[in-house]
């Protein structure tokens, strides 16, 4: 009998009141800029959701055009650009 691996809703959170477009891109959508957008909430934070199977991601936030961390991560590693991706491990 066959295991099914169940995906697990993920929320995403980033704080910019003043950005006009927040886009998450990762390993989990092959780095897709325009796939999930995030929404932006009155307080200023931009949310995304993202169903995700367990296992490691890596994963950015791209702010009206340039390639942000997220600040709340706590796991990086560096790319293939000199910079830095955030980790997540789904579990």
């Amino acid at each position: 009998m066959a295991v099914l691996i169940k995906s697990k809703p993920t929320e995403f959170k980033f704080y910019a009141p003043q950005a006009k477009r927040v886009h998450l891109a990762g390993s989990f959508n092959n780095w897709d800029t325009k796939m999930l957008s995030a929404k932006k909430d009155t307080k200023g934070n931009w949310k995304v959701k993202v169903n995700l199977k367990p296992g490691k991601y890596e994963y950015k936030f791209l702010v009206d055009g340039s390639w942000i961390n997220d600040p709340h991560c706590g796991s990086c590693v560096s790319n293939s650009f000199g910079t830095q991706n955030c980790t997540i491990v789904i579990k």
